[in-house]
């Protein structure tokens, strides 16, 4: 199929008397290399090389979910993390996604959640988004995830990216800035904890804003992949108490063209080898059935969904095509 890529030869080479085929090459399509996603997929690509037989993978640095969408739709990735969201949106045609529908999408698995996680420094006084306004604040790479929950978390509280200085910065970028005074606070969904804070954490006092119940609720009424989540006191240095605050599932996803058997092998070693990622990230610690039956907002392939048969799960009618 034209999404899978050879690493020589597609056929069989011989080379004297021993015969050598060439493994197929993935891509995975993930994000920064200060988040979650990169360590998730280069975990995720260690277990395709090790377990399915004829395959060969590599995590690629992107700008995350609205970009993944896209190269899974043109091929140009084979499989690719991205926040709920951004996937129904994507499917549906919705959102950023109006007018460029991608009814080719299909859910592998979800993986963990992410968490709105809006930081500053101690010393800055902002304590609530509504202090915001005016301030110089990073919403996230473009066309990242984290730009997509910043602007409907915030929009669903009447505040809108006009009110504040909005910077497009990915998540090193935005800690550096922080750390140098460039920016007042930042926005990264992301999977706690990120490094990119927790170095941050080491070199200036922090602090995390949290949100009202009345915030959460009003987000989730925005957008229903949206859940109430509590970032742990203790995670970061110098934040002692839980912050009230959103996530959203993030998802692998593939395009409905790809063969069911690659699709089931890869989601059969992925679950049968999470070890594997967990060692890689804590993130992992989440990559269950039951959150994949839970928080998946797409039909899986039918690949994915021949593993979950055999695993015995049961699978809400919303996930079958």
């Amino acid at each position: 199929m034209n999404m899978l890529r050879t690493a020589a030869l597609a056929a069989t080479m011989t080379f004297g008397a021993t015969a050598v085929s060439a493994q197929t090459q993935l891509s995975i399509a993930t994000g920064g290399t200060g988040g979650v996603y990169y360590p998730m997929g280069g975990g995720l690509a260690e277990v395709i090389n090790n377990h399915v037989e004829g395959y060969s993978a590599t995590a690629e640095v992107t700008g995350a979910s609205v970009e993944n969408m896209g190269l899974i739709a043109t091929g140009d990735a084979d499989l690719a993390i991205a926040l709920a969201d951004t996937v129904q949106q994507a499917y549906m045609g919705t959102g950023r996604f109006e007018g460029q529908q991608l009814p080719m999408v299909r859910a592998v698995g979800s993986l963990y959640a992410n968490m709105v996680q809006i930081v500053t420094l101690a010393d800055s006084g902002i304590t609530s988004i509504a202090d915001l306004a005016g301030k110089r604040v990073s919403v996230g790479a473009p066309g990242s995830g984290t730009e997509v929950n910043a602007m409907t978390l915030l929009d669903a509280n009447g505040i809108s990216f006009d009110d504040f200085d909005a910077q497009r910065l990915n998540f090193n970028e935005t800690t550096d800035a922080l750390n140098n005074g460039d920016i007042d606070a930042g926005f990264l969904s992301v999977g706690a904890p990120t490094s990119s804070i927790l170095n941050l954490a080491t070199t200036k006092d922090i602090a995390m804003v949290a949100l009202t119940q009345e915030q959460v609720d009003a987000a989730m009424g925005a957008d229903p992949t949206f859940a109430a989540l509590a970032l742990p006191g203790g995670t970061y240095d110098g934040v002692a108490d839980d912050v009230m605050t959103v996530g959203v599932p993030n998802v692998l996803v593939v395009s409905s063209e790809m063969d069911e058997e690659t699709v089931y092998q890869i989601t059969k070693a992925m679950y049968e080898n999470i070890a594997e990622m967990q060692a890689v990230h804590p993130a992992a610690n989440e990559t269950t059935v039951d959150f994949t039956m839970n928080a998946t907002p797409v039909p899986l392939h039918a690949g994915a969904l021949r593993y979950f048969e055999e695993a015995g799960a049961t699978i809400p009618d919303k996930l079958r095509e």
